[in-house]
């Protein structure tokens, strides 16, 4: 079984380090909607869906004075051990700098949006 936000944050910080412009991930749902939540955090440009052969998601990086847009990925939620967390138990990344990403019962959302909505959910991963 593969583990695809794992590749999919992996790739994007990869791509940071780099320097690229645009990467390019197989496509899910579930990596789609981790990417609507990175867009609107401004951690990526935009991405948008090509239909080749097999589905794939281009992704365009956001670069801020020449620096990157993302400086650090710590993976909670593993394979072969998932976190789960109330959402009283959700705490700062960074005092305030970062942001948790939590798959919830409505959906993939950042720490403070489930705090803010009561939910708990699995901790997939922080970001900042």
């Amino acid at each position: 079984m593969e583990n695809s936000f794992i590749d999919l944050i992996i790739r994007i910080k990869n791509g940071y380090l780099a320097g690229k412009e645009t990467i390019e991930s197989p496509f899910s749902r579930f990596r789609e909607e981790i990417l609507k939540v990175l867009k609107r955090l401004s951690f990526i440009k935009n991405y948008k869906l090509e239909n080749d052969q097999k589905k794939k998601i281009s992704i365009d990086l956001v670069y801020r004075d020449g620096q990157p847009a993302l400086t650090g990925v710590k993976i909670i939620s593993k394979l072969g051990q998932r976190i789960y967390v109330s959402y009283k138990d959700l705490k700062p990344v960074l005092n305030g700098l970062g942001h948790s990403i939590l798959s919830t019962s409505k959906g993939i959302m950042t720490n403070r949006e489930a705090h803010r909505a009561k939910l708990g959910g699995e901790l997939l991963f922080e970001i900042w």
